[in-house]
């Protein structure tokens, strides 16, 4: 792998140890997505990545949306480099103003391609389908930048959500 924004990735964001991932595994290595989202010379080339992963495998997008909180930075990366507006998926409805759990406008009917950091299970993305269905929004894509390689592609398939990995652990970390 000579790709200088895969070095810089691990360069920056692989720590080795004991950590318990969102899906409750346990990992002896974390892929710290802070500390690539918040970096500018990280955080432009991959939207600019899932820009291009867009354009090629869900041009029938007209919005991209991001959980919160960690896909929203990669989502308005992405959303500046492809010219698509972007929706924002709460955890959970928020109980004041609006009450939306969806922020930002939307169509029913219109196609959105989620956008997400590391994916090991795919419990974020898995949520954010079932609140953009919900919604009436069509999902059949998810971009992110690095698949664990630990079912989420297969819950997400499950769901006829197809993940596209800018990045897989198996070539990051060889």
């Amino acid at each position: 792998m000579s790709d200088e924004l895969a070095a810089a990735l691990v360069e920056h964001a692989y720590l080795e140890g004991d950590f318990v991932l969102r899906s409750g595994k346990r990992s002896k290595y974390y892929l710290d997505k802070y500390r690539f989202e918040t970096r500018p010379e990280l955080l432009r080339p991959l939207g600019e990545r899932i820009a291009g992963v867009v354009r090629e495998h869900a041009a029938d997008a007209t919005r991209l949306a991001g959980p919160e909180l960690g896909a929203v930075a990669l989502a308005a990366s992405a959303s500046l480099a492809s010219g698509l507006p972007f929706l924002i998926v709460r955890k959970a409805a928020k109980e004041y103003g609006t009450t939306k759990r969806i922020e930002g406008p939307f169509e029913p009917g219109e196609c959105v391609c989620l956008v997400e950091d590391v994916v090991t299970s795919g419990g974020a993305l898995l949520d954010s389908v079932e609140a953009l269905r919900n919604a009436g929004v069509v999902v059949h894509t998810a971009v992110c930048v690095v698949d664990r390689e630990e079912g989420g592609a297969d819950a997400l398939a499950r769901q006829a959500v197809r993940l596209r990995p800018l990045f897989r652990a198996s070539e990051l970390l060889r």
